[in-house]
């Protein structure tokens, strides 16, 4: 992985983490699925180097796990 897929996969994380912060109103599920799709997309960047189908990939995939986490 070259240094600017490490700066946009630090990018994404951090931008995540601080629209998260912002999402207090959600409810339990809608969160667990936007922490999800989070963690997805970061995971299928690191996992693909920094493919954009592998990062949207991943988003959904993470999504659809968060959504039915505490289902």
């Amino acid at each position: 992985m070259n240094i600017n897929q490490r700066v946009a996969t630090v990018a994404l994380a951090i931008t995540l983490a601080i629209s998260l912060s912002s999402c207090a109103d959600m409810s339990k599920r809608d969160r667990n699925t936007a922490i999800g799709a989070g963690v997805g997309a970061v995971g299928g960047a690191v996992l693909t180097d920094g493919s954009a189908l592998g990062t949207v990939g991943g988003a959904a995939v993470g999504g659809l796990i968060g959504r039915q986490v505490g289902k």
